[in-house]
């Protein structure tokens, strides 16, 4: 399954500056190990020391937030987009 990783403005510099990945996956979880294996950085700001999404990012598949679901085990189809929402905060 080929599937498209958008990549916030704020995380680029971890996957070269690219926007976009493409991954061939079938699930989340597949996917996240795909990173750590091309994109490590990218990869540890997603993910934590035990492979759990960082608590202050949100993945979504599509429009849906992969934790109102199955979370890591999402299961992907061809042509789907992850989108990586790491929390905003200031003040």
């Amino acid at each position: 399954m080929t599937v498209r990783v958008f990549i916030p403005g704020v995380l680029r510099d971890c996957c070269a500056g690219a926007s976009e990945l493409t991954l061939s996956a079938v699930t989340v979880r597949a996917a996240l190990e795909q990173l750590e294996r091309s994109h490590a950085p990218l990869y540890r700001s997603i993910c934590d020391e035990t492979g759990a999404v960082r608590r202050h990012v949100n993945l979504f598949v599509n429009l849906d937030n992969i934790r109102d679901g199955a979370g890591v085990d999402t299961a992907l189809a061809t042509g789907d987009t992850i989108t990586i929402m790491p929390a905003v905060s200031g003040g």
